[in-house]
């Protein structure tokens, strides 16, 4: 992973750590890279509450994630990805939920539905009921190197939200 990923993360970690906020993750498409790249950095445990690699539907519906949802948006939908975020900070009482689903340039057999190229993001915000989301584009020929993307955005994306908070 790139250097100045791993200078963002830990500026997450530690401002999260001063704050006393947590997160937890619900990762589908990128298999735990994004909870593994912070697991990478001193003192993460502090910050990082749970994570679930969730690449089924039945596993996202048996950690709460509403199968209404995905029979109507498809699990490859920001909606799924903002039930996602919701109910993993839910079952954690994380302050921060990060939901991410879609696919990374592969067909689905078990999911036909969707662009085979495009990753959806949410980070739900348990203080301010509120939703972060994106859909984004994976781009690279790679798994490896579409993972990383998707977890640049996820971190450019969580240092945003957290950076106007008060230490």
């Amino acid at each position: 992973m790139m250097e100045s990923n791993n200078q963002i993360i830990k500026n997450i970690v530690k401002k999260l750590t001063k704050l006393n906020k947590t997160i937890s993750l619900m990762e589908s498409c990128t298999g735990g890279f994004v909870s593994s790249a912070i697991t990478n950095i001193e003192n993460s445990s502090i910050i990082l509450k749970y994570s679930a690699i969730t690449y089924s539907n039945e596993f996202k519906i048996k950690m709460g994630v509403d199968e209404k949802i995905i029979e109507k948006h498809s699990v490859y939908s920001i909606e799924t990805a903002k039930e996602m975020s919701l109910r993993i900070s839910e079952y954690t009482n994380s302050d921060y939920g990060i939901g991410i689903t879609g696919k990374l340039k592969k067909q689905d057999i078990n999911n036909p539905f969707g662009n085979d190229n495009v990753v959806y993001i949410s980070i739900y915000d348990k203080v301010y009921n509120k939703y972060y989301t994106s859909s984004i584009e994976v781009i690279y020929n790679t798994r490896q190197l579409n993972k990383e993307y998707v977890g640049k955005v996820v971190f450019d994306m969580l240092s945003n939200i957290i950076w106007l908070l008060k230490i």
